[in-house]
């Protein structure tokens, strides 16, 4: 335990004073009273029938005394406190397919529509940050807690080229772990052409799937993986790292031919992949083919409840303490002698 005003700690030598002159009241009531009786007066009567139990009204004062002036001191402790918090990254597809209108007005305007709703109700304390991935990843915003960045950073995400799913998943990482490091993330969003991530990534200690529940990632794709590297084997050093990634898949398993900006495309989404990176990592994969699922995926990826030991002023405990015993203290004093303490 320490304290923000150690000094007010001080107070607490008067307890003592108090006590001693406390009791030289008593010593000096008693002789009052055994003067009085050697005249032929009665000795008091309010008190002496409670024998010990006079001295309980005082007891108490002295120790909400105590307790107030400890409280005083400003007192701070670590408590372990549940709360919703965390870092949750988008990592959001990009491809050209994104442009596709079966979701109306495209697949990406609808899933940016669905995420600004799943940011405004996300509390302050979870993190946010956004990835866009198409044959390459880069970062668009840093995990913050400010909204109006987050959603201004959704709102510059536009259709581009090919889908690297692995790309998404390393930069969301690097991300994550640079946040956590209080180094600023690489990989910002510009209008110059990305840098492929390389495969090669540092080799982190493994960790149990789902562990590390501080962060998540959100992978939201309508594709399947057309560019190296492997995705799998990205959703493997996040398995190894225990950060947990939920996939959303848009569109369909069956295929779709798509007339994008002039071209005739073919998308696919992969299931089998997204489950499998989902499974590997202890997340959980959606499937979205309209606008109400997307919404309802979104009000299904719930932040992680985690127990999280911080330093706490406790003054307002120990001020509502001291007033208690205070309180009780003059209750007894009033019933039995009609006066406080």
């Amino acid at each position: 335990m320490s304290f923000i005003w150690p000094e007010m700690l001080g107070l607490l030598l008067l307890i003592p004073l108090f006590i001693l002159l406390y009791s030289r009241m008593q010593q000096r009531r008693r002789r009052i009273a055994a003067a009085y009786s050697r005249f032929g007066f009665a000795q008091e009567a309010k008190g002496r029938h409670l024998g010990a139990r006079r001295h309980l009204p005082p007891a108490l004062f002295f120790i909400g005394l105590a307790i107030l002036f400890f409280a005083l001191a400003r007192p701070q402790t670590v408590v372990s406190l549940p709360k919703v918090e965390g870092t949750v990254i988008l990592a959001f597809d990009v491809s050209g397919s994104m442009a596709a209108d079966d979701l109306k007005p495209t697949r990406m305007e609808a899933a940016k529509a669905a995420v600004r709703d799943f940011v405004q109700r996300q509390p302050l304390t979870v993190q946010i940050g956004v990835v866009a991935f198409s044959d390459s990843g880069f970062s668009v915003q840093v995990p913050t807690n400010d909204q109006a960045a987050i959603l201004a950073a959704i709102d510059r995400l536009s259709p581009t080229r090919g889908t690297s799913l692995a790309n998404g998943i390393l930069i969301s990482l690097n991300t994550i772990a640079a946040v956590e490091a209080g180094q600023p993330p690489t990989h910002f969003y510009s209008n110059l052409t990305p840098t492929p991530v390389s495969e090669a990534a540092p080799t982190p200690t493994p960790m149990p799937k789902g562990t590390h529940t501080s962060a998540v990632i959100v992978l939201v794709t309508d594709g399947e993986n057309t560019v190296s590297p492997d995705p799998l084997s990205a959703a493997q050093t996040a398995a190894d790292r225990g950060v947990r990634i939920d996939t959303i898949g848009i569109g369909s398993a069956t295929g779709t031919t798509l007339h994008v900006n002039g071209f005739t495309v073919h998308t696919q989404l992969d299931e089998a992949m997204l489950q499998q990176i989902s499974q590997l990592t202890a997340g959980t994969y959606y499937k979205a083919e309209n606008e109400q699922d997307l919404h309802t995926i979104y009000d299904n990826l719930n932040s992680q409840l985690v127990i999280k030991p911080e330093k706490t002023e406790v003054t307002s405990i120990l001020a509502g303490a001291s007033l208690l015993v205070l309180l009780i203290g003059g209750a007894f004093s009033l019933r039995w002698f009609s006066r406080l303490p």
